[in-house]
């Protein structure tokens, strides 16, 4: 996967390098890493101990890839949206689950449907900021920083490292705490905030926070 997003990035095309991946996993020839068949861990333990107002609310999954995370929302009552760039995720996501009450969409991040802006009461980031490199985490931040209602919540979950740790060859590319706190400078309020290793070797550190815009 480093060597194919290298390829991409190299060539000044980052958000391609998705599609690619997905479609040699369609044949067989790649693994997509994030794709394990079940709802990201960290979600799951932050809903157990945090669960928000879903019935009648709005959700948005970035990068929904094959869908796990959608669906896991839509069973939490949300009326859910998933969206990827990768046309193959999307339709793979759409096989997996033919009764899904969830609306998968091929969109990009960054020229989303203009209904969407402000549009959702609830949005779910995970490791898709740590996808990029260069400027395009910043102006991903940014992004979906705008599809939260007023009142509504961000949750974004990602590999962190400290402000003076180098960058290590990825993706994934580990966030800092000044790189997520963009969500504050994009308008959101913070009400959560956990710096924490997983529980198992590798140990790896997470970032989890809770965004809130007014």
């Amino acid at each position: 996967m480093q060597e194919l997003a290298a390829e991409y990035v190299g060539s000044g095309k980052q958000l391609e390098w998705f599609e690619r991946l997905y479609q040699e996993g369609e044949r067989g020839e790649a693994v997509v890493p994030w794709g394990d068949g079940t709802p990201n861990p960290h979600l799951i333990e932050f809903w157990q101990k945090h669960p928000l107002e879903t019935e009648g609310k709005r959700a948005l999954v970035v990068g929904s890839g094959f869908g796990d995370d959608a669906e896991q929302l839509a069973q939490w009552h949300f009326m859910t949206t998933g969206f990827d760039i990768s046309p193959t995720a999307i339709e793979k996501a759409k096989q997996r689950y033919p009764q899904s009450r969830v609306k998968y969409v091929v969109a990009d991040l960054f020229d989303p449907p203009r209904n969407w802006i402000g549009a959702f009461d609830f949005v779910l980031e995970i490791y898709t900021i740590q996808s990029f490199t260069g400027d395009l985490r910043a102006r991903s931040i940014d992004a979906m920083a705008r599809f939260v209602a007023p009142g509504g919540h961000l949750l974004a979950i990602a590999r962190g490292r400290d402000d003076n740790e180098p960058e290590t060859p990825g993706p994934p590319w580990p966030l800092t705490r000044e790189e997520i706190d963009g969500f504050k400078r994009a308008g959101l309020v913070e009400d959560s905030f956990e710096d924490y290793p997983e529980p198992e070797p590798p140990w790896v550190r997470r970032f989890r926070a809770l965004y809130r815009r007014l």
